[in-house]
């Protein structure tokens, strides 16, 4: 189970931290994924960090912006999100893929979060 927490509304500028607290699973064999979806939008892909937490990868939508990152030992990813534009608005979710190597196709993930709604105004 993935539970993602931390959204809200923030102005242009602005910064946010999403997290995401897993449970029930070995966390620590998952990579994860943060994945967004705006309204009327597909869902995008945000960001991936692998099991070990040293290899990562990002949108260039935000690549500079957004950091990804983990600790283990609390079963927790995280988003830290910098510089928001209203752009960057939707509904961001958490994934866990149990393959080999990270991926930023959300059709390789397990298991999903619920959502947090992240909101930019300019």
């Amino acid at each position: 189970q993935l539970q993602a927490s931390g959204g809200g509304l923030v102005q242009a500028g602005g910064s946010l931290r999403l997290s995401c607290a897993a449970s029930g699973r070995t966390f620590s064999i998952y990579n994860m994924g943060w994945f967004r979806q705006a309204p009327g939008k597909e869902r995008d892909f945000v960001a991936v960090i692998n099991w070990w937490g040293d290899i990562t990868s990002y949108a260039d939508s935000v690549k500079g912006r957004f950091t990804i990152s983990r600790d283990n030992a609390k079963s927790t990813v995280y988003l830290q999100m910098n510089g928001l534009k209203p752009e960057d608005t939707a509904v961001y979710y958490c994934a866990a893929d149990s393959s080999r190597y990270s991926s930023t196709r959300d059709r390789d993930y397990d298991y999903w979060g619920q959502g947090t709604q992240v909101t930019v105004s300019s």
